[in-house]
């Protein structure tokens, strides 16, 4: 694949569904490469479900070999064990990435709405509705979740080609400096988080 050209894994993580999409990044231009899910409501344990989001990004890796990841950060809401169960979800599959040393890049859901509709409180309807129109999808899927995964790759190729993307991290140990509770205030709260362990070719 040539400079100008680049694959990106947009990752939605759940604990019911993880829905993902990827595009292909040619020039300027982005083409739809795929969307679907991993439907999870059969599996009581939750640690079964970790193992298979893991499991399922590792695929995905392997079979598309993305350059760049963007996966969409856990809104704060009120029910603290839904926080932590999708908290954990989303760190599965960020694993995943890392241990193929693909850059991450982590963007809030109202990041994503805007940069698809240009409205931060869109409605899951009205960000598939767009994202078939950008990218000349026939049909969508029942659940959204999938297309959830694919906004967040289309979210980031339009931010790629800016400045102010977010953090950059050289690896693991400054990744989890950065994220743990010593880290500088604010230090975890960015709307945008990039980690790219890959090494310089240059």
């Amino acid at each position: 694949m040539s400079k100008s050209e680049k694959i990106i894994l947009g990752i939605d993580p759940g604990t019911t569904i993880m829905g993902f999409g990827l595009i292909k990044v040619v020039g300027k231009k982005m083409e739809f490469i795929q969307l679907n899910e991993l439907l999870l409501t059969k599996y009581k344990d939750h640690y079964v479900k970790l193992k298979l989001i893991f499991e399922r990004t590792i695929q995905l890796i392997d079979t598309y070999k993305p350059d760049e990841i963007a996966i969409e950060a856990p809104f704060f809401g009120k029910n603290v064990q839904s926080m932590l169960k999708l908290g954990r979800a989303q760190g599965v599959a960020m694993a995943a990435g890392l241990s193929r040393e693909i850059p991450i890049t982590e963007y809030l859901p109202k990041k994503i709405k805007m940069a698809i509709t240009g409205n931060g409180n869109a409605s899951k309807e009205q960000v598939a509705k767009m994202l078939q129109s950008l990218l000349g999808l026939k049909t969508l899927p029942k659940n959204l979740d999938s297309t959830d995964g694919l906004a967040a790759a289309v979210c980031h190729f339009y931010n790629s080609s800016r400045v102010e993307i977010g953090t950059s991290y050289t690896g693991w140990e400054a990744f989890v400096k950065q994220n743990s509770p010593q880290a500088p205030k604010g230090g975890a709260q960015r709307s945008n988080t990039v980690i790219d362990l890959r090494k310089k070719k240059n």
